[in-house]
């Protein structure tokens, strides 16, 4: 089957040869000695005359090009070439052939410097003299020369071609009308690069990809990863990606790999190539990258709830379900990505069976986007499985009305928000956030577990003695990765010995005062637009800035539990399951522990027990008392423990 060419191929191809035609006359003019062929019309446009104006090739460069080019297209210009140079086994073009037989010669068509190696438009090959080594025309653009433009191989090998979505959101369409208007603009100067901040690879692709293709462009991607460390590999990868840019149309998305996961070698690689690569160019990373060269940054966020609400309802249209109430529930909890709503819709649906009901899908997509936000910060904080659920919490009233109320808060947020429209046009403030204060063992954790379990929610514990660094800088940074990674899942973030940061705020005597400042506003600012709920703890109250306490929505004092709590703590600390004998609760209740310590008696006794092969009896118990006593420093007085049984070890039991 014959290939059918455009008019503008064939006018392009002819040129090409009539141009290729006009070197060998010029070389057989130099065997002939005679009179230098006349030059031929060119016409109104052709693959050859754009390289030679992308390039500022002169006429000598370009006829050496063409030679060069002759020796690959026509196997009888090679055998002119060598007659010309008087040796037939001299095959190949060389710089000394060109510079006897070419008219308007120059000698330094072929310095580095010149366009003919400064772009690798030829490749020089060994020889003894720089005159006599033998030239080569690269293959890309030979490839261009004949109008069918590529990349070269050693580019193909680490970069990949992204196409347009069919779908881009309307938040993130608008960035890249943004991006190729301001390229219109710039275009007869050096363009910026584009830094596109905040969110995953995925939306940066979407976006430049849109922006790229708005300007009649083709993007590709490459990662750095896969950059060489060594800066002349670097120069030489993006002197050729800036060749290939020109000759095929095409622009560069460079994706910025976590730099915790980075060398400092590859980081420098990584800046280099950005910073020379040339042409539209994007550079996708989580955090604004420091360059040299001329650059401007957009912030990418997620897109939109409303927008989110649209993706989800579309991508799990197949469904035929009436799925508004699990949308709304879903768009309202997680700010997920469109790539992430269309993989966990289409895993949605490649499961359904056909008889799957609104609350088994409901399920499963909750799952779902739980599991599928749960990768970043898994490396950043500890995820706690919840046991506890709000039942099981042991709380006077009030505390537990808070508890109530915070649930409250985090499932109608989007009703009183965006419904009723209380949210207003700013974010800042409708962030959930709650302080935890009381002693230790009193049912912090415990209550932030409830909660999570209630609202079927993620809970990641952070210690913020370990977030907070001396080093300047570093605590924003270690705050700014967490709050990033929760933002996807709106999981139920737990900062414990919050006091590390919200101690009494000091007077600024020096720039260490100022910048511990500065983590206190960066942290209660990321809580006050967390779309999540954020829970601090402290055992310390007292050494909290009332400043911070009043940005923080709910704060509730957990009591030490008195004597009747303490009973129904212990009550629950042994299910039906557990065999017990004689155990007295309200006696047990006179033990001046926490629950948490309630917990750890009851648990070693169960041990005790069970190794005696016995039910848990109050001897046990006194037993894991004694030990937990003695690892709080703590004396156990003998009114605690009075009439739990006789000194033989009998024990009373209850009636």
């Amino acid at each position: 089957m014959s290939v059918q060419h455009s008019p503008w191929e064939l006018a392009n191809q002819q040129h090409l040869m009539v141009s290729i035609e006009h070197v060998r006359g010029v070389l057989r003019s130099h065997i002939d000695a005679a009179e230098l062929p006349p030059e031929p019309k060119s016409p109104a446009e052709s693959m050859l005359l754009t390289l030679c104006r992308l390039f500022g090739l002169t006429s000598f460069e370009r006829d050496l090009l063409l030679m060069c080019a002759g020796v690959e297209l026509d196997g009888s210009f090679a055998a002119l070439v060598a007659e010309a140079q008087g040796n037939p086994a001299n095959l190949s073009p060389t710089f000394g052939l060109a510079l006897a037989a070419m008219p308007n010669a120059h000698w330094d068509a072929i310095s580095p410097t010149r366009p003919l190696r400064r772009w690798r438009l030829v490749e020089l090959g060994s020889g003894a003299a720089l005159t006599s080594s033998p030239l080569r025309i690269s293959e890309p653009v030979l490839h261009t020369l004949t109008g069918m433009p590529m990349l070269d191989e050693r580019l193909l090998r680490l970069i990949e071609p992204v196409a347009p979505s069919d779908f881009l959101v309307p938040s993130h369409a608008e960035i890249a009308t943004k991006i190729s208007g301001h390229w219109r603009q710039h275009h007869k100067g050096r363009i910026p690069l584009v830094q596109l901040t905040g969110v995953g690879f995925h939306a940066a692709r979407h976006i430049a990809a849109q922006a790229a293709a708005d300007l009649g462009l083709t993007l590709y991607a490459i990662s750095t990863t896969y950059l060489p460390a060594a800066p002349n590999d670097v120069e030489m990868l993006a002197t050729l990606w800036r060749r290939d840019a020109l000759l095929t149309g095409s622009a560069l998305l460079i994706e910025f790999d976590d730099i915790d996961h980075m060398s400092e070698e590859q980081q420098r690689a990584a800046h280099r190539f950005a910073e020379q690569a040339d042409g539209l160019t994007f550079l996708a990373t989580r955090e604004r990258r420091p360059l040299r060269r001329s650059h401007i940054v957009i912030e990418v966020e997620r897109p939109l709830p409303k927008e989110q609400r649209t993706l989800w309802h579309q991508e799990l249209a197949p469904l035929h379900l009436p799925l508004e109430p699990m949308i709304e529930q879903l768009s309202a909890q997680f700010n997920l990505s469109a790539n992430m709503i269309t993989q966990i819709s289409s895993e949605t649906i490649a499961s359904n069976n056909g008889s799957s009901t609104v609350q088994s899908i409901t399920q499963s997509v909750w799952r779902a986007c739980r599991v599928q936000a749960r990768e970043r910060l898994d490396d950043l904080a500890q995820r706690i499985t919840p046991t506890f659920t709000l039942e099981d919490l042991v709380l006077p009233d009030q505390q537990r009305s808070v508890i109530q109320d915070i649930a409250a808060h985090v499932r109608q947020r989007v009703k009183v928000y965006e419904h009723w429209g209380m949210g207003g046009a700013q974010a800042r403030g409708l962030g959930i956030s709650a302080l935890f204060a009381g002693p230790s063992g009193t049912g912090k954790t415990t209550a932030a577990e409830a909660l999570a379990n209630a609202l079927d929610l993620d809970l990641y514990r952070i210690d913020l003695s370990g977030v907070v660094s001396k080093y300047i800088g570093e605590t924003e940074k270690n705050l700014r990765r967490i709050f990033d990674a929760a933002e996807e899942s709106g999981a139920l973030l737990l900062f414990d010995e919050a006091d590390a940061i919200f101690g009494k705020r000091s007077e600024v005597k020096d720039s260490h005062d100022r910048y511990a400042n500065i983590e206190v506003g960066y942290l209660l600012q990321r809580m006050e637009t967390y779309r999540g709920l954020v829970i601090l703890t402290t055992n310390l109250k007292h050494a909290i800035d009332n400043a911070f306490l009043r940005r923080i929505r709910f704060v509730t004092q957990f009591p030490f539990p008195d004597a009747s709590q303490r009973a129904e703590i212990w009550r629950r600390m042994f299910p039906q399951t557990v065999p017990t004998d004689g155990l007295v609760f309200e006696q047990l209740a006179r033990l001046n522990v926490a629950g948490g310590n309630i917990r750890t008696i009851a648990l070693n006794a169960a041990f005790i027990a069970a190794d005696a092969g016995e039910p848990i009896r109050m001897p046990h118990v006194l037993r894991a008392a004694r030990v937990e006593y003695a690892k709080l420093e703590k004396p156990l007085t003998e009114s605690e423990i009075s009439g739990w049984g006789s000194p033989s070890g009998t024990v009373k039991t209850a009636n």
